[in-house]
């Protein structure tokens, strides 16, 4: 019995000293690592002090069976507790770019949109300075056809003639010549700037002559003002009673009628084609204006 404990007793002190080798040196070790810690420098990426190297144990700590489980803990926990926030920082990180990113986007649309906008309100300021390009060019040449006209204005051309034959002594229109004055009615409806100059000649010799060429001059009138509402103050009548005749070829000599006859002159100025020229450009303009 007494043996046994003898030989037990050197066992367990043998076994005993590297777990109080391994209590010292770790305790020594935690002493020193702060002070040490404190001389490390703190610029990292989560703010904290960077690990240390594991401390020297003595070949006694590292075989020691007892002791692994806890130094291996020990040498882990930090690790794993930095893994945890580069995790975190490396997430926010991500974050903070894919925001970044997304704002940056965000801006590029915006630009691309005003650049958009602001080259369609081109496009309309160009196509509004053609279409007043266009509309100053009509008016101009608008306002040199209206000088035209009013330095014409009193300038007729004849555009037609009708001569009517009447028998001597009759003021009565003949069928024939109501068919002439409807053709001459019929063309100058609904138009502007004429006036219709009628003359009567009649044979015979002074005041009688001038009477009967009034008369049949005043039928031809009262025909168109009635059969063709056209106004009387667009018809001038006079009687030239047995006035020569000026014949229409040069070389022709001035000779008197018999009987009676009408001439019936159709007259016009630059009016009617001031209107014409005038529907034009309106009618061009309201079209340039008119909603696509």
């Amino acid at each position: 019995m007494n043996s046994r404990f003898l030989v037990a007793l050197p066992l367990a002190a043998v076994l005993a000293f590297p777990a109080l080798a391994q209590t010292s040196s770790t305790s020594s070790t935690d002493t020193n690592t702060p002070a040490a810690t404190q001389t490390q420098s703190t610029d990292t990426a989560t703010g904290k002090q960077p690990l240390q190297p594991p401390s020297r144990e003595g070949f006694w700590g590292r075989v020691n069976p007892f002791a692994r489980k806890n130094y291996v803990k020990r040498q882990t926990d930090p690790i794993r507790d930095r893994v945890n926030e580069l995790d975190d920082l490396t997430a926010a990180n991500s974050k903070s770019i894919k925001d970044t990113d997304a704002r940056a986007q965000a801006g590029i649309k915006l630009a691309s949109d005003k650049a958009n906008e602001a080259d369609q309100h081109a496009i309309d300021a160009g196509n509004k300075a053609t279409v007043a390009q266009q509309s100053a060019q009509q008016a101009t040449t608008r306002i040199q056809t209206v000088e035209t006209v009013v330095g014409n204005i009193d300038q007729y051309k004849a555009s037609n003639q009708t001569e009517i034959r009447f028998r001597p002594g009759q003021t009565v229109l003949s069928k024939s010549a109501k068919d002439a004055l409807d053709e001459m009615g019929n063309t100058v409806k609904g138009q502007h700037g004429y006036i219709i100059e009628v003359q009567g000649f009649a044979s015979g010799k002074g005041q009688v002559a001038i009477e009967n060429s009034q008369k049949m001059a005043e039928s031809v009138v009262r025909y168109l003002v009635l059969n063709h509402e056209i106004p009387v103050y667009r018809i001038y009548l006079v009687g030239m009673g047995n006035a020569p005749v000026t014949g229409t070829d040069a070389d022709a000599k001035t000779k008197r009628i018999s009987g009676g006859r009408v001439e019936i002159s159709l007259l016009k100025n630059d009016l009617e084609q001031l209107a014409s020229s005038g529907s034009a450009p309106a009618t061009t303009m309201d079209q340039q204006q008119q909603p696509k």
